[in-house]
């Protein structure tokens, strides 16, 4: 079984939350080429990271910024990372169509993980449940 890291679960695991370490703890359990995240995630925290850049007022706050950045490039380079293809493209394309309610970032990772027979882990359950046929789970709990 595929498990794709929602955005938010990237996040904690990144600052090192206690859910994050949850996640961690659990992953050590899983193949590690069966669990990753999606490019639409790396796309969200690059968007956050190049946007901390652009409003950087003063040079410590720059050097923070770009800091931040090169932990978000080093962190990607160490896990796999799913694709947006054709499959999910067409996927998306159809659950747009059946307007469920979920915002278009979280529709291209449900559609990544349809497209992929994944399972998405996220906290985000009530927007993912929307999702027909869609498998999620939390693991922080």
């Amino acid at each position: 079984m595929i498990f794709l890291l929602d955005t938010d679960r990237v996040t904690y695991i990144q600052r090192g939350t206690t859910e994050g370490l949850a996640i961690r703890q659990r992953l050590r359990d899983v193949a590690p080429d069966d669990y990753g995240t999606t490019v639409v995630t790396y796309e969200e925290q690059c968007r956050g990271w190049l946007d901390s850049i652009h409003r950087a007022k003063t040079p410590s706050s720059r050097l923070i910024a770009y800091k931040d950045l090169k932990d978000n490039l080093l962190f990607f380079s160490r896990i796999a990372v799913w694709e947006y293809d054709l499959a999910a493209e067409e996927t998306f394309a159809r659950l747009v169509k059946a307007k469920l309610g979920v915002g278009a970032k979280d529709l291209r990772i449900a559609s990544i993980a349809l497209a992929n027979d994944a399972t998405v882990l996220t906290h985000n359950t009530s927007h993912f449940a929307r999702v027909p046929g869609l498998r999620f789970d939390d693991w922080t709990y």
